[in-house]
C-alpha cells in the first residue's frame, strides 16, 4: 500500500480553542496556521486543520491510537479537567475505561461536539 493519511479539516465552532484542546490531549505539535485554519500535527506528518465552516455540521467520529503511557497522561488530563467520558460509544458507561481489543479506551466529546475515541490497541492486527 502506498496511500498514507495526510490531513483532514475538522469543523470547529472555535478553531483556536479546538487546536489547543487537541494539542494538549494528543501531545501534538503546533503548526503555523493560514487562512481560516488553526493547525497541529501528529506523528508521521498527519496535519489536523481546524476551521469554522460556513454551514452547520453534524458531529464526526475521530479515533486516536495512543501508547499506554500517553493514554495514562491523556486520561489524567480528562479526569483533572472533569471532561465527561464513557467506556462505550453509546455513552452508557460514564467515567469508565473499556478493555476492548486487548487494550484500553475511552470516548469523549471535543469542544465542537465531535466524538473522540482514545485507544491503546488498534482494531486491526499490526502488519509486518
Amino acid at each position: 500500500m502506498t496511500a498514507q493519511f495526510n490531513h483532514t479539516i475538522i469543523a470547529s465552532l472555535d478553531p483556536q480553542r479546538m487546536a489547543k484542546f487537541y494539542l494538549d490531549l494528543l501531545e501534538a505539535r503546533e503548526e503555523p496556521g493560514w487562512g481560516p485554519f488553526a493547525n497541529i500535527s501528529l506523528a508521521h506528518g498527519v496535519l489536523l486543520q481546524f476551521a469554522s465552516p460556513p454551514i452547520d455540521f453534524p458531529p464526526q467520529h475521530y479515533a486516536y491510537l495512543l501508547d499506554d503511557e500517553h493514554f495514562d497522561r491523556a486520561y489524567a488530563t480528562v479526569c483533572k479537567r472533569e471532561i465527561e467520558h464513557w467506556a462505550d460509544p453509546q455513552r452508557q458507561l460514564a467515567g469508565r475505561i473499556n478493555r476492548d481489543h486487548g487494550g484500553r479506551g475511552i470516548y469523549l466529546l471535543d469542544p465542537s461536539g465531535h466524538y473522540l475515541e482514545l485507544i491503546t490497541r488498534s482494531y486491526l492486527p499490526v502488519a509486518g
